[in-house]
């Protein structure tokens, strides 16, 4: 008959040892064993072949003292081998250990580390069981931090529950370039739901009483439609659906939340509601875009746009991408709305954020027009150019400040001059957008001319070109040396007020402005 001995009730491993075999002077093996999703026919050759050579075999438990790990391995233990149940001290955050709950669970582990460790200074080879892989999200790996330095150690993986989750829906996981996202539900809802939102695949573990928010977060993401419940995969019980129809109350810790992958979806034209969401890139492409951006592109059927910032977006399989000239906004924004209406999700591109001087005014310029009224239209902010090209420089809006396009396309000169001469008489920092062009080459000596009569000679100005892409260039040059020629599409200006400074290349606004 096999011996147990339990960490909640005894204080060394002595006793039990004497039971086991082991080799003096050696010390002994340590085996994590992946048992794979909980059906015993998954559990690999190799970990039966493990469990066999051990002389201990350990598993944890919760404190009612079951263990799935060890009913799953239950027939490859043998009457003459030492069982070690580490029994959870706790299973919930409440305690009154002094080091709180992570304080209490750390103590468990150091004193279970403890007791294998005995094992294998007395020269016993020791299998410590384990559900799915020992390595993600297992107890197992709190002992192999503590013990797999000291002792030879074997990791033998097992299919873990994202796998099994997949299998038993019957849907692939991820495609192509798609990528796979794992998430803790134990995850605050705004992490949980940017995470998602940004996601092309997701498998979200750890329900249990994690589950309303888990609903929540995908719902605020966009994707509770796309979300499939899986509940003890390849276990007694088992239950798979829509996550949209599960009942929150009847949700075991044994269950997963997953997004399959988004290729070969329900095409748009039997969706009975589409929409438009604007969304900003920054001011190059993937590092600046915030995870709702993200998720809006991934989700998306069409990506519209101007064909320079559609080129930032990676291609996914079944996407359709519409691009087009650069001076077409209105054209753009009209021909979004009309896929929507047909029941596309439609992502308009925009560089920087779509509220300045970009997209989201043309969009929802034609969006006001009647025959739209039912298109629901949403912006999505992005990193600005002022705020990318401030950020490289140091801090020059760090105080008061004001944003003006140069470009004269839509707007008189006229115009433009005056709201220079009303921001410079305010002694405001200006950011200058669109600045020059191929087409546009006296702009920016006409604007210099203006503000030298109300800015002093040596006002710092910052050019910054192509602030995030291959060929970025941040300077700093007083405004007397501003050189247009070296000015272009790509180039934002920044021009101090009386209160910039710039030091080492480095220039700053102050928070305070005198007084008087």
């Amino acid at each position: 008959m096999s011996t147990t001995t339990d960490t909640a009730t005894d204080t060394a491993a002595g006793t039990a040892a004497g039971t086991a075999t082991g080799t003096k002077g050696a010390p002994g093996k340590l085996y994590g064993v992946g048992l794979g999703p909980g059906d015993p026919s998954l559990m690999t050759v190799a970990a039966v072949r493990a469990i066999a050579e051990a002389d201990v075999v350990a598993y944890h438990s919760a404190r009612h003292g079951r263990s799935i790990a060890r009913s799953i391995a239950a027939e490859h233990i043998r009457e003459d081998q030492v069982e070690e149940r580490l029994m959870y001290p706790l299973t919930v955050e409440t305690t009154d250990h002094p080091g709180g709950y992570r304080g209490a669970l750390d103590d468990f582990y150091e004193e279970a580390a403890a007791r294998l460790a005995a094992h294998l200074d007395a020269g016993r080879t020791v299998a410590v069981l384990a559900e799915g892989d020992p390595l993600f999200y297992g107890s197992y790996q709190h002992m192999h931090k503590r013990l797999a330095h000291r002792y030879d150690t074997t990791v033998i993986p097992g299919v873990t529950s994202v796998s099994a989750a997949a299998a038993r829906l019957g849907e692939p996981l991820c495609e192509a370039e798609e990528t796979l996202t794992v998430i803790p539900g134990t995850l605050p809802e705004d992490e949980l739901a940017a995470r998602l939102a940004a996601a092309d695949s997701a498998v979200v573990m750890k329900l249990g009483r994690t589950f309303t928010k888990v609903r929540g977060a995908l719902e605020r993401a966009g994707r509770l439609e796309d979300a499939r419940y899986v509940e003890r995969a390849f276990m007694p019980g088992e239950r798979t659906g829509r996550l949209a129809d599960v009942d929150p109350a009847t949700v075991p810790y044994f269950s997963v939340a997953v997004l399959p992958s988004r290729i070969d979806e329900e095409p748009a034209a039997v969706r009975e509601r589409g929409g438009v969401t604007v969304v900003g890139t920054g001011p190059a492409g993937a590092p600046w875009l915030t995870p709702e951006s993200r998720g809006a592109l991934a989700n998306a059927d069409d990506l519209v746009g101007y064909t320079t910032y559609l080129d930032r977006v990676p291609v996914r399989p079944g996407q359709r991408r519409h691009g087009s000239d650069n001076k077409v906004e209105s054209e753009r924004a009209e021909f979004a709305l009309d896929l929507a209406r047909r029941g596309h999700r439609v992502a308009v591109v925009s560089g920087g954020d779509p509220g300045v001087f970009a997209m989201a005014t043309a969009v929802l310029e034609v969006a006001a027009e009647e025959r739209y009224a039912d298109v629901p239209v949403r912006v999505l902010p992005g990193v600005t150019a002022a705020n990318a090209a401030a950020a490289k420089a140091g801090a020059p809006l760090g105080h008061d400040y004001a944003t003006i396009s140069l470009s004269d396309r839509l707007k008189p000169w006229e115009v433009i001059e005056e709201r220079l001469r009303a921001a410079a008489g305010a002694d405001l920092v200006i950011a200058l957008y669109n600045p020059g062009s191929r087409s546009r080459t006296w702009q920016v000596e006409k604007a210099r001319a203006l503000l030298l009569t109300l800015r002093a000679p040596d006002t710092p100005v910052v050019l910054a070109r192509d602030v995030g892409g291959p060929q970025e260039s941040v300077r700093v040059v007083d405004l007397a040396s501003l050189d247009p020629s070296e000015v272009d599409m790509r180039t934002l200006l920044i021009v101090g007020s009386s209160q910039t400074r710039e030091s080492s290349g480095v220039t700053w606004t102050p928070r305070r402005y005198p007084e008087g």
